[in-house]
């Protein structure tokens, strides 16, 4: 039997109301296809996606206020870089080295008479390239010529030092300045780090197409 809403009571039709309402407003606020549903998943969302930013901008804030003291880190490798580069280059640069050995003979008034390469010798990470060097003149001044050898921008070792008293130069190549007391000949190692690159074979020419 049907039941006319108006015949019922003020009363129950307010409770009708007050049940519609409540179903109503569980549609809208639980339902999947809900609008309001879909403005929390939105909302939940941006929420995330703010709370990762502000995370990202603590860290870059970190990295930024490191930002001066990684450059000079950064520089300071990079200067030592530079260095170990000027005493141990990547090319043999045998100019440079010949240059450097006479500068430095000239500052301490010693003569070079003879610079002979000798052969490049392959080491595990880098290359030996030893000169036989023959020189002469006063004692404090080869001294002093070794002394400025040690301090030159490449490392350059001396070994097989044979040094002896010009008096005992009897039959010499050279005529010698005057205050020259010693002569004598050593051996100077210099060292470089990148193999010279070895030209490329050339390729037999094809034999002519018989016709």
């Amino acid at each position: 039997m049907a039941i006319n809403f108006r015949e019922m009571s003020l009363p129950v039709q307010a409770l009708l109301f007050a049940v519609l309402a409540v179903v109503l407003i569980g549609v809208g606020l639980y339902a999947p296809f809900s609008p309001v549903k879909q403005k929390d998943a939105e909302l939940e969302k941006l929420q995330t996606t703010a709370r990762d930013l502000i995370s990202q901008k603590t860290s870059l804030e970190v990295y930024r206020k490191r930002l001066p003291e990684l450059q000079s880190a950064i520089q300071g490798v990079q200067n030592e870089i530079d260095n170990l580069r000027k005493i141990i280059p990547a090319d043999k640069d045998a100019d440079e080295f010949i240059r450097l050995m006479q500068g430095a003979a000239a500052s301490s008034n010693v003569s070079i008479r003879r610079l002979k390469a000798l052969s490049v010798a392959a080491r595990d990470q880098y290359y030996e390239m030893p000169f036989e060097v023959e020189v002469d003149g006063p004692y404090y001044a080869v001294s002093e010529f070794f002394s400025r050898l040690s301090k030159v921008s490449r490392i350059i070792n001396v070994g097989d030092l044979n040094l002896k008293s010009t008096a005992e130069g009897a039959g010499r190549k050279y005529p010698l300045r005057p205050g020259t007391s010693v002569s004598g000949s050593f051996v100077a190692m210099t060292f470089f780090t990148r193999a010279a690159e070895e030209p490329a074979a050339k390729q037999p020419a094809a034999p002519p197409a018989k016709r």
